[in-house]
């Protein structure tokens, strides 16, 4: 008897281009590597090493490489080759997510110990954030391909403005996300271990009141500010291919192992200077893609493929180079302040 024959017949069901089980099989996957990394690999609030973070960054990025191989093997050498590509823009724009939350971290004076379970539930978020934006964004290039120029001149124009931008760094204080933020959440002067929410007395009353905790602000702040991020690198992606499946996979994948990735690189993440151009010139190639596809030609995807990374490798080689006798900073202090700061306290 045929395995097809007993399943149910709504598996093979079309969905945004692959079949139902082919969707719920990513899902399983990434249920899987979410419940394995909190319930049992991390359990618990710790500090997590460099070493410790390599080896899961390196499990992560396996993974990914593997659901690629499988890609290639079952849909086309084009769509493994997309995602691949897909998979290392994302990973290398990630590196700008990872200097901002180190400043969020910083700003909030979270403790390393604590910010594994942040960064847990700020990637659970971005996993259905991100299935939303690129849901809308697969069903406006349907109804309107020339939003594909849009996305290319938006890509090129951004990377333009972060060529300009230098080494200009966000002030997470004076950022108006923040302040929006705390005008409409209350929220506690000092953390209250790895809680989120407390009921503690508060007002002339003393009366008992649910309240954040600085730890809940800091993840907010980093859900909107994966939005933000978000605008930049789901059109990238959409620049590569329109494939709903590649964008969305590629992109979660990515995303997975910024959170492990995070704490190997939050240390050395100055050292890094120079990439920030190399991202820019990414994204002005894969912007100036889409115009090339449909006015000239189709761009060969192993092209696209070597000249992200060939980029991507120049910038992390003249990084290095240069700030090869810098030592390694740290996120935050070793006495790991647990008082949020006076400048960031909601009224």
């Amino acid at each position: 008897m045929e395995i097809a024959s007993v399943l149910p017949e709504f598996l093979f069901v079309d969905f945004l281009g692959q079949p139902v089980a082919v969707w719920l099989g990513f899902v399983v996957i990434i249920v899987a590597l979410l419940a394995f990394d909190l319930g049992f690999a991390n359990k618990g609030d710790h500090e997590i090493g460099i070493r410790r973070s390599l080896v899961f960054s390196a499990l992560y990025i396996a993974v990914a490489l593997a659901f690629g191989a499988w890609v290639w093997w079952q849909i086309g050498a084009d769509s493994g080759m997309d995602y691949l590509t897909g998979f290392v823009v994302e990973k290398s724009l990630a590196l700008d997510n990872i200097f901002v939350i180190s400043l969020i971290f910083t700003a909030f004076a979270v403790p390393r110990a604590y910010q594994h379970r942040v960064l847990f539930w700020g990637i659970v978020g971005v996993v259905i954030l991100r299935a939303i934006m690129i849901g809308l964004g697969a069903a406006l290039i349907s109804q309107f391909g020339w939003i594909l120029y849009l996305f290319g001149a938006f890509l090129i124009l951004t990377g333009i403005k972060m060529l300009m931008a230098g080494d200009e760094e966000p002030d997470i204080e004076k950022n108006r996300i923040v302040r929006l933020v705390r005008k409409f959440i209350p929220v506690t002067r000092e953390l209250h271990g790895s809680r989120f929410f407390v009921r503690v007395p508060h007002g002339p009353s003393g009366k008992l009141t649910r309240m954040a905790t600085p730890l809940f602000l800091a993840l907010i702040t980093i859900e909107i500010i994966d939005i933000v991020f978000a605008v930049d690198s789901v059109p990238a992606v959409f620049a590569i291919t329109t494939d709903p499946f590649i964008v969305y996979t590629s992109n979660i994948f990515a995303i997975l192992g910024l959170r492990a990735l995070y704490f190997a690189l939050a240390a050395a993440v100055h050292r890094f200077h120079y990439l920030k151009y190399a991202l820019a010139l990414v994204l002005i190639v894969v912007g100036a893609k889409i115009f090339w596809s449909h006015l000239i030609g189709p761009v060969d995807s192993l092209v696209s493929l070597g000249l992200t990374v060939g980029l991507l490798a120049g910038g992390v080689i003249v990084s290095l180079w240069r700030t090869r006798n810098e030592p390694l900073e740290t996120a935050l202090p070793k006495s790991e302040l647990v008082a949020i700061p006076p400048q960031i306290r909601s009224p």
